[in-house]
């Protein structure tokens, strides 16, 4: 991992981590989804104010190297909601998102959360259950008249012990 920037997201960061976020569907997601799927799960790269503001409002978390950015992880702070894990395919498995997740779970524990939870696509249920997360719902999701599965997963976050004095 030389190299490697993590740092939170700018709304200058929106564009990349949109095409990111369609390659990670289309060419990293795509071993355990059809092209149909993939295509209904992301038809282009989201450019709206909608997929900016689901960025900057949550706690992002950008992995890049130079000018490439890597993966970014989102946490919504307020409910402990994980949207967004994304790496781009030429570095998965090399731990960019497990250094993002690590962050993100971080930042959980300092604000005092219970637990996280996720909308998990299959490749993303390996993710999450390597790091201690449990399925607690499967899912069908229909986009486009075109249904994938997922799975809703939790972590809960195990509150220090402090030995009395």
């Amino acid at each position: 991992m030389n190299g490697l920037t993590f740092r939170p997201c700018r709304i200058t960061d929106a564009p990349g981590l949109a095409t990111l976020f369609h390659r990670a569907v289309h060419e990293g997601a795509g071993r355990h989804y059809s092209t149909e799927q993939c295509h209904a799960w992301s038809p282009a790269p989201p450019m709206d104010e909608g997929w900016r503001r689901r960025l900057i409002e949550a706690q992002t978390v950008v992995a890049e190297r130079g000018e490439d950015l890597l993966g970014f992880m989102t946490l919504d702070i307020a409910t402990g909601f994980v949207d967004f894990a994304y790496v781009v395919p030429e570095v998965m498995g090399q731990g960019v998102a497990d250094t993002l997740y690590a962050i993100v779970e971080g930042r959980a524990r300092s604000a005092g959360l219970r637990d996280l939870e996720t909308e998990a696509s299959l490749l993303g249920e390996r993710f999450f259950r390597r790091h201690g997360w449990r399925v607690i719902n499967r899912n069908q999701i229909t986009r486009d008249g075109i249904t994938m599965p997922s799975a809703t997963m939790r972590k809960p976050l195990a509150r220090p012990r402090f030995a009395a004095a």
